[in-house]
């Protein structure tokens, strides 16, 4: 053994190499601690294959432990729940009455004006914030469909990619670290995870029936109010199916006046009612100094996979939306914003739409009440929202469900029935009228078979 006695390698013990007897030098030294040190930190590396990117993720998504939990995202629960039965019910079918999105195509003639609008050269560029085309339209719109007057095409209207883009772009122009937001529960989270992503925090309103699954406005605690920004409204809703009424928009309006909040309301399913005309939040008085609305054409026109809609309502809130997205994106394909705009002018597709939709909820909900279910048909949406059974007796054999989720993975595994659970305010299943179907007999075939599915068993609730 040699000692190398010069700096920081004063008290290392340097080994001879058997064989030729020689002592090694001062590089063959260097050579060996180098070794000696690299291998330490290789050795004390918790996980060799493990980047150090795993470092540097935000907090926002997990931090260092980002990709790391095992937990399952509710709908990754469902697919492979659906691929289980199948497996174990080979030939089998399922049911599938969790999609949230058009079972059909866009009308021929929007596609039509899309093909026409695409060969056009002054549509090929970035479309920023839009031209004028679809904001015009929007405007036209709300007046027309919704009953609501005098917005200003320019200054009042925005184009979006779709609904879920204004969600997320709408909390940067809001939310501050420590601020909160308010949104309903169970509901459409996007918001209320950009709110957090930005430092915000999130106060949940329930949606219960016994309250017509609207939330209770004046339950919020004073100390959240005094904290919080803006209300994020969905109706005709999602989840629940349920409907706004004239005289909560006017609570809400007034709700935000006086605790100075901004109202976003996401209409995505405004125009799918099945009486009457389409109800804005806009239309109540004072809606614009408080709020915006946001419009999609992906529910009401069949264009799920196009991704347009429009902001629309305050005009400060909508120029801070267009701002930010300004930042954000570059806008959609002016071809598709024109082939919106065509649907704006025509809602005449929509209620076409909602006509198959409420006629397919009518059989439904018979069904489902057959089968011991409390179930009533919705206002609009595609959406029907019942109480989850606590027990499932069959054949003698009986099966308890502690929660709605239970509920749905049983109905996968037994009966080939896909169906979406909510536990956020109670037990709950949401069950589609999206189903795939050509025509009414393929839709009485599909609910048809439903009930054969649903008939030998008993539910408790």
């Amino acid at each position: 053994m040699v000692s190398y006695r010069n700096g920081w390698l004063n008290s290392m013990p340097l080994f001879a190499v058997a064989g030729s007897g020689e002592k090694r030098g001062p590089i063959f030294a260097l050579a060996l601690v180098a070794c000696f040190h690299v291998g330490r930190r290789l050795l004390c590396q918790p996980n060799m294959s493990e980047s150090y990117l795993q470092n540097l993720f935000a907090a926002r998504i997990g931090g260092k432990e980002y990709g790391k939990t095992t937990a399952l995202y509710k709908f990754e629960k469902i697919k492979r729940a659906k691929r289980a039965a199948l497996a174990a019910h080979p030939g089998g079918e399922i049911i599938d009455l969790g999609v949230g999105e058009p079972d059909e195509m866009a009308f021929p003639q929007v596609v039509a004006r899309l093909a026409e609008e695409a060969a056009k050269p002054e549509n090929r560029g970035y479309a920023d914030n839009g031209d004028d085309v679809l904001k015009m339209a929007a405007a036209r719109y709300l007046e027309k469909v919704c009953g609501v007057p005098g917005i200003n095409p320019q200054t009042e209207v925005i184009h979006s990619i779709g609904s879920k883009a204004a969600l997320s772009i709408l909390p940067a122009a809001l939310v501050d670290p420590g601020d909160c937001v308010l949104m309903t529960t169970p509901g459409y989270p996007v918001f209320g995870t950009h709110a957090r992503y930005y430092g915000g925090r999130v106060h949940q309103l329930p949606l219960v029936e016994s309250n017509g699954f609207l939330p209770d406005l004046e339950a919020v605690p004073t100390e959240v109010l005094r904290q919080s920004k803006a209300v994020v409204l969905n109706y005709p809703n999602n989840p629940t199916g349920a409907c706004a009424t004239p005289e909560f928009f006017a609570r809400v309006v007034d709700f935000a006046l006086r605790n100075r909040l901004a109202v976003i309301h996401d209409a995505a399913y405004a125009a799918l009612v099945f009486e009457g005309r389409p109800l804005s939040f806009l239309a109540a008085p004072g809606a614009k100094e408080v709020g915006v609305e946001l419009h999609s054409t992906s529910k009401s026109f069949n264009m799920t996979g196009w991704r347009c809609g429009f902001v629309a309502g305050n005009e400060r809130l909508v120029r801070a939306y267009g701002d930010i997205k300004d930042n954000t994106d570059s806008g959609q394909f002016l071809a598709i914003q024109h082939a919106a705009a065509h649907c704006l002018e025509h809602p005449e597709m929509t209620a076409q739409i909602a006509a198959k939709y409420s006629r397919r909820m009518s059989g439904l909900v018979e069904v489902l009440q057959k089968a011991g279910f409390a179930a009533a048909k919705p206002k609009g949406s595609f959406f029907l929202y019942v109480k989850a059974p606590k027990a499932a007796v069959e054949q003698g054999a009986r099966r308890a469900f502690a929660n709605a989720e239970e509920v749905s993975q049983w109905l996968i595994a037994e009966k080939l029935i896909s169906t979406v659970p909510w536990d956020e305010a109670g037990a709950y299943l949401r069950f589609s009228v999206t189903f795939a179907a050509r025509d009414p007999a393929e839709e009485r075939s599909v609910l048809g078979e439903l009930g054969a599915r649903l008939g030998g068993v008993t539910f408790e609730f």
